[in-house]
């Protein structure tokens, strides 16, 4: 699946802290890999693990997760 130039390849490389997979219903899911969130960074706004219908709204939460972890 390809959309705005990516492809679940193409996100791996992007997004090399997260691991991503379909659901059956074809949601697309993308979760920290190797890492576990504690209390304080949650309530900072950062997510474990980000969903969405479609590649060009997860990479706009895994853009935002970078601009929280940034900041």
């Amino acid at each position: 699946m390809t959309t705005l130039g990516y492809d679940i390849d193409a996100l791996r490389s992007a997004f090399p802290g997260w691991s991503f997979f379909y659901s059956d219903e074809g949601v697309l899911y993308a979760t920290r890999r190797g890492v576990r969130l504690d209390d304080d960074e949650i309530h900072r706004g950062l997510h474990q693990t980000v969903s969405a219908n479609d590649i060009e709204t997860v990479v706009d939460l895994l853009q935002d997760q970078q601009r929280v972890e940034a900041a």
